[in-house]
């Protein structure tokens, strides 16, 4: 943490959250493994806040309930921290944030997605947990895009728990009932082509079946499309350094083409009036026969009013290519209030909620994802859909979420795919257009 930012925070005041006071001493317990039997033996008493987005399912519809009950486990453990913990949703908690940072009294720890916690960290308002990274951890969890995606520079202020992929996934029924099953490769990863994509869908259509929607009104759900068209491109959406947008190639190119093409067909549907959700629910609903955006909780939260079983599939690619997927990361950070055993007990808490060995695997469960620790194995034994998508970590690409401007992007990127398949803009202007824009939005932010 880059001190110089502390002396900040601690002016602040917060309106919307609990103050913490007091004091106290601690370490996290050795990350190196899931433990139970760390426990404070300090006297001293101290209180944090923890801020949550609704990552966990609820117990009974009563938001905050599971969270409480890691709450209470906690302090078994640590009777001499006391946690106030407070809901945030989706829609508004963003801007809470921000709010709280501007005008300074924001919760302590914040349980989030790289997006947003590294942009805090850019900003200099959170603390780091390079003493929470240690060797055996990143051993454990085997993965260097999710481990460079806590990171600024050499800095570690993200504390990862689990992650999921996105990808795509087809009405199982719908297919059977048109004999259209075994266009699918159900072995292995997965893995198909961009022909044998195109081949399904023209076979939908003549069955007469809607495919998926192509949707772009605002950015909600937007890394669907830009992962769709990534993979169609067999491009990455980003170079690996995250410092330029390379979008905009050959294959780029020729894949937006793909996707008007489809579009004007009526191959796939036209959403310049869809966000994520909505597409979703066109698909859940049962009215198209595929989705461009799908994944474990998306599923978890959707299937008590599914009337159909979905297949999982990664995004189609060239021939000789394979997929590189999108991901969820979740995950914790801790905010740098000014007081150094405020940040010590969040570390205590952070820990707990993800190396625990009974607390940790149960609430990784409780976000319908998978563990970052490789140690943990399967918690889905039995489990089909959650065993595969559990192993396609390996698809991966590099997590550009992180990158300079990518909130300035996000606006560029929806206007872009409206102007393509409105027929405003030929492909390769559309996406020259938009890597100018997102190139600058880069410079901008630095």
């Amino acid at each position: 943490m880059k001190k110089a930012f502390a002396l900040l925070l601690t002016l602040a005041v917060s309106l919307t959250t609990f103050v913490g006071c007091g004091a106290a001493s601690g370490t996290p317990s050795d990350t190196s493994k899931p433990t139970k039997e760390n426990t404070q033996t300090s006297e001293e008493q101290v209180e944090i806040t923890w801020w949550n987005f609704p990552n966990f399912a609820a117990i009974d519809d009563t938001a905050g309930k599971y969270e409480e009950n890691i709450i209470q486990a906690f302090n078994k453990k640590y009777p001499n921290i006391k946690v106030n913990m407070e809901m945030i949703d989706f829609g508004s908690g963003p801007e809470k944030i921000t709010n709280a940072i501007q005008g300074g009294t924001v919760c302590d720890v914040l349980f989030d997605a790289p997006g947003r916690i590294i942009s805090y960290a850019k900003d200099g308002v959170l603390a780091d947990v390079n003493s929470m990274f240690t060797d055996d951890f990143v051993k454990d969890v085997d993965n260097d895009n999710i481990i460079n995606a806590c990171k600024v520079e050499n800095d570690y202020f993200m504390y990862p728990i689990s992650s999921a992929p996105f990808l795509m996934a087809f009405n199982k029924e719908m297919l059977e009932k048109h004999g259209l099953l075994d266009m699918i490769n159900l072995e292995g990863d997965r893995n198909w082509t961009v022909d044998e994509y195109k081949a399904l869908m023209e076979a939908l259509k003549e069955k007469g079946e809607k495919g998926a929607v192509v949707y772009c009104v605002s950015q909600g759900g937007d890394q669907g499309p830009r992962a769709f068209l990534s993979n169609l491109a067999g491009t990455p959406i980003t170079n690996d350094a995250l410092t330029e947008y390379t979008i905009n190639s050959q294959g780029g190119v020729e894949a937006l083409e793909f996707v008007v093409d489809a579009v004007d067909k009526g191959l796939l549907l036209n959403g310049s009036a869809l966000d994520g959700t909505a597409s979703i629910e066109e698909f859940t609903s049962g009215r198209v026969s595929h989705t461009i955006l799908f994944s474990p909780g998306v599923y978890n939260s959707n299937k008590a009013n599914m009337e159909f079983e979905p297949i999982f599939l990664p995004f189609p690619t060239p021939a000789g290519t394979e997929p590189e997927l999108e991901y969820l990361i979740d995950g914790f950070c801790i905010f740098d209030n000014g007081d150094e055993a405020k940040i010590e007990a969040s570390k205590l808490l952070i820990d707990f909620i993800c190396n625990d060995t009974e607390w940790g695997p149960k609430n990784v469960k409780q976000t319908a994802t998978f563990p970052v620790r490789q140690s943990f194995g399967n918690l889905y034994e039995g489990d089909e859909n959650m065993t595969y998508l559990a192993s396609l970590t390996k698809y991966y690409g590099t997590y550009y979420n992180t990158i300079d401007g990518f909130a300035e992007m996000r606006t560029y990127w929806f206007p872009m795919m409206q102007a393509a398949l409105a027929g405003d803009k030929i492909p390769e202007q559309a996406l020259n257009d938009f890597v100018t824009s997102a190139n600058q939005s880069i410079s901008n932010a630095q």
